[in-house]
């Protein structure tokens, strides 16, 4: 698979019905290494309710959402710029890849993307965190010159065991 073979695509209404069916196939997946969701988020009600307001918070210019695809619209995993903030030039960024993609390098192609994204809105600083016990996340965020900045004192439940955040930062170039 090619660098090319990926592409951002931002949130659309119409992604709805596809968009769920990923998180419900990867929910296992993805719930092994963040809080999950809760079982609302995958009920059809429950995720209109939220992909809608996700859209509103997008149209408001708060955070920007984008759909990871291949080249034949197929959703691999999802990247986001969250909690923009104008005023000081700087988002939170995350991402995650689903299951059947994971291990190909998906999501450092993804994250390189949505720094491109980034830096073309103008934003100067991303931040992002991850767990301690994630460490692919780390060397993907690490390898896209992210800097650990900090790890949080208090630990968050996740399965019934403790974990502990780290914290990241990116300055971006000024093109």
């Amino acid at each position: 698979m090619k660098n090319t073979d990926i592409r951002l695509v931002p949130l659309a209404a119409d992604d709805a019905d596809a968009l769920l069916a990923f998180e419900r196939a990867n929910r296992g997946y993805f719930e092994r290494s963040v809080p999950g969701r809760g079982d609302a988020y995958y009920e059809r009600d429950g995720f209109a309710a939220r992909h809608a307001a996700l859209l509103n918070e997008q149209a408001e210019g708060g955070s920007r959402f984008y759909l990871v695809k291949d080249g034949e619209g197929t959703i691999m995993g999802r990247a986001n710029l969250n909690d923009v903030d104008p005023a000081a030039c700087c988002a939170e960024a995350g991402y995650r890849i689903g299951e059947r993609f994971s291990g190909r390098g998906l999501a450092k192609r993804a994250l390189t993307l949505l720094i491109a994204e980034a830096s073309a809105a103008g934003l100067e600083r991303l931040t992002a965190k991850t767990t301690l016990s994630n460490p692919a996340s780390r060397r993907v965020l690490e390898s896209c010159g992210f800097e650990q900045t900090s790890v949080e004192e208090t630990p968050y439940e996740l399965n019934g065991q403790p974990v502990v955040f780290a914290h990241y930062t990116l300055e971006l170039e000024r093109s």
